[in-house]
Formats: structure tokens, sequence, C-alpha cells
């Protein structure tokens, strides 16, 4: 039996969904790496919303998606740019998804790291004391709740920040109020184009320096960095300036393998995107890492980077749209609606080769309920298969 599937040139070619899924189960905890999957949020597709009102959140569904990460093994990041922060969740909404998740992971015994921002200035240009109050504001909701924080790269800042001065007092007073070491977050533009010039400079290796200047003024308040900046040697450059003791978290969604493998001088943990539809095989494979089996890990993981970089193909920062509709063809969710209305952000022939390739590594759970699915959405595009 085969599906019919449109190509990016309006031509429909035959394809053969496989029978059985990879036989992936929860195993013990990761000992080599520390390793997050920012996580997606469930839209309620009942609620009467329009692309611009406030996020609409089906809550069982977006706990339960946690839950089968945390079983996996692996850490979720909530509130991220996954969950589509900025992008259909406002801070309101991020705030009750913090506490939510946070309550979640305490009584499931799972690992949880919580997005701090300044979202919540959504009018004018913001002083710095407003972006430093912002910033505060959101700290005290994420350690309130038990999570540890990561530090997100701010629009408002980047908006506001004169130079690299800027970025050095007010990293370095929320830093110096930390109850706990943070994660220090670095999106590149082709994330969210408002973040061009962060840490003062359009010029990486500036914007580097003053990246590590901050840290290297409170290592002790530093856990690890998140760099996502899609550029392996820049993260391997980065990393070996790291104090000693801090992590190197990789958020490259297109070179992730070869940086969690690592190299002679060290290696990347991981707070990746790619892992919320990756998460039993990432889990698999980090779990052959931690044998010392590196060949093993790779063989395992290279073969997802074709449809990670399908997913995080420019624009980059529709990637979400992918992930929640290989969540939807998985079965952890029973529809593919977004918050922001953002299912219409990629069209009909990217979804449909983020199906083929995401058959092709036995991520279903079910291959013949994505099969059902896929051809549900083809249907609708009046795609005959």
């Amino acid at each position: 039996m085969t599906i019919r599937l449109p190509d990016a040139h309006g031509a429909l070619r035959a394809y053969e969904p496989r029978t059985e899924p990879l036989a992936l189960t929860p195993g013990a905890p990761f000992a080599s790496r520390t390793v997050f999957s920012a996580a997606h949020v469930v839209a309620d597709p009942y609620a009467d919303t329009t692309p611009d009102s406030p996020a609409a959140v089906d809550w069982d569904a977006t706990l339960a998606f946690r839950r089968h990460l945390w079983a996996h093994g692996l850490g979720v990041a909530e509130a991220m740019d996954t969950a589509q922060r900025g992008m259909g969740l406002d801070w309101a909404g991020a705030a009750e998804l913090i506490r939510r998740s946070a309550a979640e992971a305490k009584a499931a015994g799972g690992r949880i790291a919580c997005g701090v921002g300044t979202d919540q200035l959504t009018v004018g240009p913001a002083t710095l004391a407003e972006v430093r109050a912002a910033y505060e504001e959101q700290l005290a909701v994420v350690e309130e709740s038990g999570a540890q924080a990561i530090l997100m790269a701010s629009r408002a800042l980047a908006a506001t920040a004169q130079g690299p001065e800027d970025y050095l007092e007010v990293y370095g007073h929320l830093l110096r109020q930390a109850a706990e070491p943070v994660i220090l977050h670095w999106l590149g533009p082709m994330f969210d184009p408002a973040l061009e010039g962060y840490w003062g400079s359009s010029d990486l290796d500036a914007a580097t320096d003053t990246f590590l200047d901050v840290i290297a003024a409170h290592p002790d308040k530093v856990d690890g960095i998140k760099v996502s900046l899609l550029d392996a040697q820049r993260e391997i450059d980065l990393r070996r300036r790291l104090p000693k003791g801090v992590r190197c978290y990789t958020g490259d969604d297109f070179n992730y393998p070869e940086l969690i493998a690592g190299d002679d001088h060290g290696f990347s943990h991981a707070l990746l995107g790619i892992f919320d539809p990756l998460g039993p095989l990432a889990a698999e494979a980090v779990r052959v890492l931690d044998t010392g089996d590196t060949d093993g890990f790779r063989a395992l993981l290279d073969p997802t980077v074709e449809l990670s970089r399908h997913l995080f193909q420019s624009p980059t920062r529709f990637y979400k749209t992918g992930v929640v509709f290989l969540a939807w063809l998985a079965g952890h969710q029973s529809h593919f609606t977004m918050v922001g209305g953002l299912q219409s952000a990629r069209s009909l022939p990217h979804l449909a080769r983020a199906y083929e390739l995401a058959d092709r590594l036995g991520l279903f759970p079910d291959p013949k309920l994505a099969e059902d699915r896929m051809r549900t959405l083809l249907h609708l595009y009046g795609v005959t298969t």
C-alpha cells in the first residue's frame, strides 16, 4: 500500500510507509550527558480564538507530552522557543505553563528548566530598568516553581541596549540575584530576527567575547550555556573557552550528533527542539553513548539529521509547525491545531516530506495511525491518495 505525497514542484510521488515502529522503551538515567528536550504546547482545538488572541492551551495533553519525555529520561526545557514563546504564547500563558509543568515534574521525578525572558514588555521601547524588572519578575516565578532558570535572550534588551556594557550590566544584575546557577541562552537571529546584534554586536567574534565576559564575572552562577547559532565550529571554539565547570548545551539542530559526541577536548550536553519529536530515539542514542560506544551513538543519531535540517530550514522560526505536526501523527495529540494559528506556517509539501523522513526513521509508535492522519491532511488539501 502506497501513499501519494506532493513534492515542492507540485508533482505527486508514491511512498510506501513502513509497517513497524522502532522498538524504543524507557531505560536507565543518562550517565555521560545532561539532555533537555525543549517541548511544544498543545493548543485547545475547541477554543474560539484568533491568531492574535491569548493562547488557549490543552493542559492535559501538554502535560502528558512532558511525562512522555521524562519517561524516556529526558529533561524538559519549558516555556522556550519550541513552546511558541513570543509566537503565540505570551507571558501570562508561559507563567501558567511553568507553574503547571514544574509541579508535574515534581510528581514525575523529572528534570525541568524554564525560560526567563522579558516578553511581558509588549508596548513601545523599554528602558534598561524596565528590562531588568521584567527579567526579575520572570526569574521569581521560575525559582518559586522549583525549576532551574534559563535566562533567555530578550528582544526588549536587543532593542534597548546601546552596546556590550548594557548586556554586562543587565546580566550581571540578574546573576547576582539568582538563587541557583542558571543556563544562559544565546539564540541566533535565524530563530528570531529581533535578536540580531545580541551581546552588543553583529560581529559574532565580538559578541562571543562579551558573552564570555558575562560568564567569567559570575562562573559560580552559570550552570551552562545554551547556544543556538547553527554553527558547529563556533560552538566548539566557544565551549573550549568556557570556565571549568560551565557546561555547553548544544542548541544546534543541524549538527547535534557530532557536538554531543565531542572530541578529544570536550563535548556538548544538549538542549534541543529536535528532541521533541526524536525523544525516545535520542534517549536510546545517549544510553549507547553512556557505554562509550560513540560509533553506535552516531549510527542511531546521524540518520535523524536530515529530518532535523528539513524541519529547521529557513525561515527557521517556523520549525515549531513541523514539530507539532509530527506530534499529531505520532498520536501525542488528537489534532493538528497550534496556538496563534501557526499550523499554517509550513506548506503541504514541507509537511509531506517531514512525514516521510520521520516514518523512515520509525518515529511513529503506530505507523498506521500516522499514515491515516497524513491521508486525512492530504484529502483536506484536495489530494487524492
